[in-house]
């Protein structure tokens, strides 16, 4: 197991070459004949050949948000707040596959706390995670023996992190009831407007909404908005975005629920890309937002709180004490953990 300042060389590393890789690629020239740079070249084209959500923008994104949080700056303030003297524990991860690198803020905590990941990936997302490991392996030799990948069912592990669905979450709850463990369920995120909202802000709002197409727990899946509010402000703001139509799988649902609305008569807005419909639930289908209003703001506050198990972001200005900003939801930082769950602390803990 490497030291301390060992790993989170590696994973400065890691960052540096995430973004180095970020600007070439904004640039739109060939990359250079450097094995680094082209191993994360290889392993995006195979995560979206593997997997259709996973375009080079979608995965390209993951990078340039994870090259933002692998500073060293970063990473010193991250973990100034733990005694990372414990570890030496074997820590089960079972992963999702919504999203590129979903599960690597769990894996980075269990590197950080100087403990060994038995890794169940996702086969949604079964490339760019064992990418990441092998290029740790090469800044700092011997960061892969803290990360074993299983195919096989997990055993000999002290505690457990599984992240899935409401239904598999019940499972997860029952075979992992005599270990510690952080069981994570389907969250969603949501924004509350006031009708008072600039078109620029509205604009921040939509990279909320369709980045990685709807599909991770902090985008944005439902609008709360005034009684009477005028969506043609909304619709306006966020125009720049529908070259996301042209992506088929996007396209595919789009079509496929609005088809549904249609046949069923359900009322629905909709501004050729993205149709919004009212609806009391927070997980909206691919290409649908749903909306709900509200005549009383402290009556909204009151419903959300009691439905913060259901919710991962509120974005919001100026109304709730840990809102996210517009545009900011898939800007996480390290100490941005899923559920509220410090996963460090836990993992600390014997």
């Amino acid at each position: 197991m490497p030291e301390l300042q060992d790993r989170l060389k590696a994973l400065v590393k890691l960052g540096d070459l995430f973004r180095e890789f970020i600007t070439l690629h904004k640039k739109g020239g060939v990359l250079p004949v450097d094995p680094l740079l082209q191993k994360l070249r290889h392993a995006m084209e195979l995560a979206g050949h593997k997997n259709g959500w996973f375009t080079k923008e979608q995965v390209s994104f993951s990078f340039e948000v994870w090259g933002n949080c692998l500073t060293e700056k970063a990473l010193s303030e991250w973990i100034a707040a733990y005694d990372l003297s414990n570890g030496n524990k074997k820590i089960a991860l079972i992963l999702a596959g919504n999203i590129p690198l979903v599960g690597f803020h769990d894996l980075l905590s269990v590197i950080i706390t100087g403990n060994t990941a038995l890794v169940k990936l996702s086969s949604n997302d079964d490339v760019l995670l064992p990418a990441v490991v092998e290029l740790l392996d090469l800044f700092v030799p011997g960061m892969k023996e803290t990360v074993i990948f299983k195919q096989e069912r997990l055993v000999g592990f002290d505690s457990v992190i599984a992240t899935g669905s409401n239904n598999t979450a019940r499972y997860f709850e029952y075979y992992f009831r005599d270990k510690p463990n952080i069981i994570r369920k389907n969250r969603n995120s949501v924004a509350v407007l006031t009708g008072r909202e600039s078109v620029k802000t509205l604009e921040a709002l939509g990279r909320d909404i369709f980045q990685y197409y709807g599909l991770g727990c902090r985008s944005v899946s439902k609008i709360f908005v005034p009684k009477d509010y005028s969506f043609e402000v909304f619709f306006e703001g966020i125009k720049g975005h529908q070259n996301i139509i042209e992506e088929q799988k996007y396209h595919n649902n789009y079509d496929y629920n609005k088809a549904i609305y249609l046949m069923s008569e359900f009322d629905f807005l909709d501004n050729g890309f993205l149709t919004l419909k009212e609806d009391p639930g927070y997980a909206s289908p691919i290409g649908t937002l749903f909306y709900e209003c509200y005549e009383d703001q402290a009556a909204l506050k009151a419903k959300l709180k009691a439905d913060q198990d259901q919710l991962q972001c509120i974005v919001a200005d100026g109304l709730f004490k840990d809102e996210t900003p517009f545009g900011q939801t898939q800007h996480p930082s390290l100490s941005d953990y899923a559920d509220g769950i410090d996963t460090v602390e836990f993992l600390l803990k014997r």
